[in-house]
């Protein structure tokens, strides 16, 4: 098994690592390159604009992080057409598959571009240029796997003509419609030959030379050879939204198996049993939620507060709820023998319950924030974990207003594997746990827009001189708010919480999300309305980061369909329209599949 995920950048020590794998595999299978071409990969990604192309870098990984293959496409903005530089599985894992589910996520991508096509060298099946029988034949299997997918050699030109005469092994020029069955017109051809020719192969290729090649287009539209391999099994695919276009949505399954139907318990189902409204949207994509391992929830959370809500959630009958009411801050030390009863040394208020399935319903919400995470490494921009019970209220040690397990946080810190975090809590009530598990870190930044505590739930925590165990490096931040607060006045605090978050230049922004802000909810006093929350959720867009929300509180239903629908709306625009807007416009380098 193994995933597939876009790096982005060199900047998260796990993508150094992986670049350095992808150096690893180029020398292995291209062992003709120059040497400064195995070390400028991560300079493309940063700098598009010095190597004329927007790079974009795909990676087959194992569940061990262990590179299986990468694929490396170039997309140019001004000529409006896709380049794929490498595709290669790592030695010795060649027939499992890697190949063609990276030249798929390729596809995908260049299609989602709205490319004229997808243009890649590779080497010859014809003995006239190709003279060793073994070379030839790996040849003819490559041009074989993607005449599958109506890719061919374009016939006819000098393409293949070696820059040194009486050079083995030139490439072929291939051209993949992409399925669109358009023709490619000569002069855009031409055009297209000249920019690989000069921003690919500038050192190699004179003038003369591209001169030369690009006036040997003469078929307008251009031919492409006749199938030589492809039998009447050809792959076709379904063009589909890639990752990148798309919001990931995990939805917890298993969320009403806790519900207390009891007067005043304001964790509804219906928070979660209808997601029609978003995914009517069509931003969304429903995705199965995998389950993790347990040692995520110990990263996060103390083991011995961990044992004690799976057993004293095992313990309570079926049907049944237990609420704290002894909080022993007297004797700790001699705790009951009764475990529901000992849940005032781990629980911080009177009204969150145990019942046999509140461990297992909140473990489900770790698994879809968990999962979340994973899209977001896996190229998704942004991910939401759409769960009930939510989260950020539960600590290290202990449980409360309605939270067991932090899934935020636990997801979080996950991601902090790869780069630093930022958690921006915009939940009505602070995050005190959320605050308490990061507060000693620096590589996660926390940051929390709430109503005051002098008034709202907690109270206890949420304060403005909250900013960390090191109060000089400031890694938490709490903009505490008056009563009865509008939509403008909120987007100051947010302005500044945005800011906060840019100064730490994370590599991904956790939202955990509360839409209790809104006017009306039975648990808040402010006002914001559904354009409120769409403006907010396109200041969060324009960050330009991997975005994971986790969905925290929210309780007047009859609203929480279309707050979310605009925040999500507006999440969209400020992550797509900026990067709309600012659209420009080898010959050893052959693809391994």
């Amino acid at each position: 098994m193994f995933r597939i995920r876009r790096i982005h950048d060199d900047t998260a020590p796990a993508d150094k690592r992986v670049l350095t794998q992808v150096e690893s595999i180029l020398r292995s299978q291209f062992p003709g390159l120059d040497e400064e071409d195995f070390h400028k990969l991560a300079g493309q990604l940063r700098d598009p604009l010095r190597h004329r192309f927007r790079s974009v870098l795909f990676v087959a990984e194992d569940a061990r992080s262990q590179l299986k293959g990468f694929a490396l496409l170039m997309y140019a903005p001004d000529l409006h057409f896709a380049y794929l530089d490498f595709i290669s599985a790592a030695p010795g894992r060649t027939g499992g598959g890697v190949g063609g589910a990276l030249y798929d996520r390729v596809r995908e991508e260049a299609r989602a571009l709205d490319v004229i096509g997808l243009f890649f060298e590779c080497l010859p099946d014809d003995p006239a240029l190709s003279s060793d029988p073994d070379i030839r034949a790996q040849n003819a299997s490559r041009l074989r796997f993607y005449e599958r997918y109506g890719a061919f050699p374009i016939a006819d030109t000098a393409y293949e003509t070696p820059v040194t005469q009486g050079s083995d092994n030139p490439p072929y020029l291939v051209f993949d419609d992409l399925g669109s069955g358009k023709p490619l017109p000569r002069d855009t051809a031409r055009g297209i030959v000249r920019a690989i020719l000069e921003r690919k192969y500038g050192k190699l290729c004179p003038e003369s030379y591209v001169r030369m090649v690009v006036e040997s287009f003469q078929d307008d539209p251009v031919r492409l050879r006749a199938p030589r391999y492809r039998s009447a099994k050809a792959r076709t695919t379904t063009p589909q939204r890639p990752s990148e276009r798309r919001i990931a949505l995990l939805v917890n399954d298993r969320h009403a198996i806790h519900h207390i139907r009891e007067r005043g318990y304001v964790q509804s189902p219906v928070r979660v049993d209808d997601p029609s409204g978003i995914l009517a949207t069509g931003l969304f994509e429903r995705l199965p939620v995998q389950a993790f391992s347990e040692d995520h929830i110990r990263a996060v959370h103390q083991g011995s507060f961990v044992e004690y809500l799976k057993r004293a959630c095992a313990l309570v009958p079926e049907g049944k709820s237990i609420y704290p009411y002894v909080f022993p801050v007297r004797n700790a030390a001699r705790p009951p023998k009764d475990l529901p009863l000992r849940a005032g040394y781990y629980c911080i208020d009177t009204f969150t319950p145990l019942n046999r399935n509140a461990w297992l319903a909140a473990e489900r919400a770790v698994d879809c924030a968990l999962t979340g995470a994973r899209c977001i490494l896996e190229g998704y921009r942004i991910a939401y974990a759409l769960v009930r019970p939510p989260g950020h209220h539960a600590e290290r040690r202990s449980f409360g207003g309605f939270c067991y397990l932090n899934s935020g946080a636990i997801a979080a810190h996950y991601l902090s594997r790869f780069g630093q975090v930022a958690v921006l809590d915009l939940d009505y009530h602070h995050g005190n746990g959320t605050q308490d598990i990061f507060y000693g870190r620096a590589d996660v930044l926390t940051v929390s827009i709430h109503g005051h505590p002098r008034h709202t739930y907690p109270y206890f925590s949420g304060f403005e001189d909250e900013k960390g165990e090191d109060a000089d490096l400031g890694y938490n931040l709490n903009l505490p708010l008056p009563e009865n607060l509008d939509g403008p006045a909120y987007r100051l605090a947010l302005e500044r919480a945005v800011r906060r978050v840019q100064r730490s230049r994370p590599r991904f922004l956790v939202v955990s999300l509360g839409l209790d802000t809104a006017k009306g909810d039975p648990t808040g006093s402010f006002t914001l309305g559904a354009q409120d929350f769409r403006e907010n959720g396109r200041r969060l867009g324009r960050l330009g980061l991997p975005i994971l929300v986790v969905q925290e509180g929210g309780y007047r239903t009859r609203s929480l369909g279309a707050n979310a629908c605009h925040f999500f709306a507006g999440l969209w625009e400020g992550l797509t329209l900026p990067a709309a807007s600012s659209r420009q416009g080898s010959r050893a380098g052959a693809s391994k599949p």
